[in-house]
């Protein structure tokens, strides 16, 4: 089973290979992620990332109800 988990895009920039790569923050955490696979994506715009890949777009709401349902199902783990 594979596990995306939703970040926002802060900064895109190209690396010296070419690749387009951006700078994600998940809940205050900043991480490199590749953005070769969402090359649309914009600071401001929401990703899933996988394995340090951007793999889709989403919309704010969706990010959001993604991230609420991860923080229900590690609660629901602690009990």
């Amino acid at each position: 089973m594979c596990l995306g988990i939703p970040g926002k895009v802060t900064s895109v920039q190209d690396n010296p290979m070419g690749l387009k790569m951006g700078t994600v923050e998940f809940g205050g955490v900043a991480r490199e992620v590749c953005l070769a696979y969402t090359p649309e994506a914009q600071p401001g715009d929401w990703v899933i990332v996988h394995a340090g890949f951007a793999i889709s777009l989403l919309d704010e709401e969706e990010a959001q109800q993604t991230l609420q349902a991860l923080a229900e199902l590690a609660a629901s783990e602690e009990e």
